[in-house]
């Protein structure tokens, strides 16, 4: 990415970076700074970053030769100019890029959003619980970053640490007053959120979720964890009472809690009322109030995302009755549950379910709202964890009626041995429908429902993939489903001719 710049006299590393080690000068000034050596410009300051796949101290004289002016690296290397040696690159890149773009974090209430599921839509019931309340709200999170005028759809969950920075800049020239903020856990894991103090740190729920980038179980809790790291002083929580392991992370917490739950004890509860396709009804408890809240949003998730939303809400002093105005605002969260409709005598959901975990809460879901049978259209993504794979299977073959194994991303993997992975889960591998061509998939569950049941197509909600193995033409699932049920609309409404 091209550098964060300061329009100014620029800013002093020694100010930003009180604890590194100079060499070669007693400070350093700066102006801009880049972490890829390809982009580097004349008096840049090169931050060189340890990577997944890419070491940047490797490249650092890659840099220099580019016009890098100085260079900050967490060890000693052999180059020209001045260095900033600290103990984590990362760290030193959020705080580096914040006070360049003017510290804009500072200057904005940033709520994070954190956790395994329920992130993305909890993001979007906050900035439209905010905006019921008058609030300019700027966001980021998987679906769109928005700086209070202008969206933009998302890259990754979590923007980088000089495009967060830069969008908090935005937010702050348009006058938002917030923030919104999901944070995964591989952002967490990275840093991206260095130099970012939250004045509310949201934690939806800790379960197993996708574990690369993290290599252990253990690795990745502890990862979310470290939300609460930035929280400022006089900073909350707001974590779910019914979490086993969020109930763990609680106790060691020494920040200001509100919890919420719908079977534990918690300060702001729910009742479900009742819950149908396309719409639920439930009643929020909050001290000595309750109020009703009609949403289209489906399943019990959901209703944690609006009690998280809503314990956000009452702490920041807005009340009961705008709060629940701005829930039942939102109408559908983009590829996360998405019903898509088309007058069709079944439901079709679109979901980016493609853990195990998430897939079984995803059909479990499907399933509460759903009076037939339950039918999926799923698979498995190259490069991902491949023990994950046998796991698909098992929760399908349990929780669904009839599926279809598909292509999902294969990423140089055959498509056809992602889905014998998958099948090794099966207790009866002959069941499952094998369509590799997943535009044939969707449209071959789609043909076998009947009123009354569910089709849920899982794996990638709003990303799109070629068509018929044309790069330069894409669909996603939801518009597949959508042409697949328009043109059998078409046909059935064409009128019958009778030759005699």
């Amino acid at each position: 990415m091209r550098p964060i710049l300061n329009r100014g006299a620029g800013v002093s590393l020694r100010q930003v970076l009180p604890q590194g080690r100079f060499l070669g000068g007693s400070d350093i000034r700066v102006r801009a700074c880049c972490t890829d050596p390809s982009q580097v410009e004349p008096g840049d300051l090169f931050v060189a970053l340890l990577g997944d796949q890419e070491d940047g101290h490797d490249r650092v004289n890659e840099a220099v030769a580019r016009g890098a002016s100085a260079v900050v690296a967490e060890r000693l290397l052999p180059v020209s100019v001045p260095t900033c040696l600290v103990r984590d690159s990362r760290l030193a890149l959020g705080s580096i890029c914040q006070h360049l773009a003017g510290e804009p974090a500072s200057q904005l209430d940033c709520i994070g959003v954190g956790g395994t599921y329920g992130k993305t839509a909890t993001t979007l019931l906050i900035r439209s619980m905010l905006k019921a309340a008058g609030q300019q709200v700027g966001t980021t999170n998987t679906v769109a970053c928005g700086d209070g005028l202008e969206t933009v759809a998302a890259s990754q969950t979590t923007p980088s640490a000089p495009e967060m920075a830069n969008w908090l800049a935005r937010m702050v020239a348009n006058g938002c007053q917030q923030a919104v903020l999901e944070v995964s856990s591989q952002a967490l894991a990275r840093h991206q959120l260095a130099g970012v103090p939250l004045a509310a740190a949201v934690l939806t729920n800790i379960r197993r979720g996708n574990l690369v980038g993290h290599g252990s179980l253990g690795n990745y809790r502890r990862a979310q964890q470290r939300l609460f790291d930035h929280l400022r002083p006089g900073g909350f929580a707001v974590m779910n009472a019914d979490d086993p392991v969020s109930q763990q992370v609680a106790r060691q917490l020494e920040c200001p809690l509100i919890t919420v739950g719908l079977h534990e004890p918690a300060e702001v509860t729910a009742t479900l009322i009742e819950r149908m396709p396309g719409e639920q009804t439930f009643l929020i408890h909050a001290g000595s109030e309750t109020i009703p809240v009609r949403t289209r949003l489906a399943g019990d998730q959901q209703i944690y995302s609006c009690l998280e939303a809503t314990a956000l809400g009452l702490v920041l002093g807005i009340d009961l009755a705008t709060i629940v105005r701005g829930l039942e605002r939102l109408e559908r969260v983009p590829g996360h549950l998405e019903p898509i409709q088309c007058g069709q005598s079944f439901g079709v959901y679109v979901d980016c379910a493609h853990t195990p975990d998430a897939l079984a809460q995803s059909l479990r879901t499907v399933r509460q709202v759903t009076s037939g049978r339950v039918l999926c259209v799923f698979g498995a993504k190259g490069g991902d964890d491949a023990a994950d794979r046998p796991l698909l299977g098992r929760v399908v073959e349990r929780t669904a009626d009839r599926e279809v194994i598909t292509s999902d991303h294969a990423e140089f993997e055959p498509p056809l041995q992602i889905a014998h992975d998958i099948l090794d889960g099966y207790r009866r591998p002959g069941r499952p429908h094998i369509l590799p061509n997943r535009e044939a998939a969707i449209g071959w569950a789609l043909s076998q429902a009947r009123p009354g049941d569910s089709v849920l197509i899982a794996g990638k909600g709003t990303e799109r993939f070629p068509v018929a193995d044309d790069d330069c033409l894409t669909t996603s699932d939801g518009d597949a489903a959508r042409a697949w049920l328009r043109q059998q609309a078409s046909q059935m409404e064409r009128p019958c001719t009778i030759r005699f």
